[in-house]
């Protein structure tokens, strides 16, 4: 590799560690922002109200219109796991 292709590779080098650090810094101010409704909403299904409105749900007691993925037990299931893997992911590649 010549001088000048060897600078062109490591300045392509450069450019993406910049754009994978500045993805990554607004990634973690992302999931530093979600983290408390997080911990709320896994509050929320592991008590009480959580299983009151699911079995709302269930007995045909809310609205048709009303969204309600929050009572899916595998969507929050889902939500919670992927979470918890970014967090072990986090811990073994720093």
């Amino acid at each position: 590799m010549n001088r000048e292709d060897r600078i062109r590779y490591y300045e392509n080098i450069l450019d993406q560690a910049e754009l994978a650090a500045k993805q990554l810094e607004a990634a973690l101010d992302s999931y530093a922002f979600i983290l408390p409704a997080l911990r709320e909403l896994e509050s929320y299904y592991t008590g009480d109200d959580w299983k009151a409105d699911f079995e709302a749900d269930e007995q045909g007691l809310l609205p048709e219109g009303l969204k309600r993925g929050v009572l899916s037990e595998d969507g929050i299931d889902h939500v919670l796991e992927r979470f918890s893997e970014i967090r072990a992911r986090m811990s073994e590649e720093v």
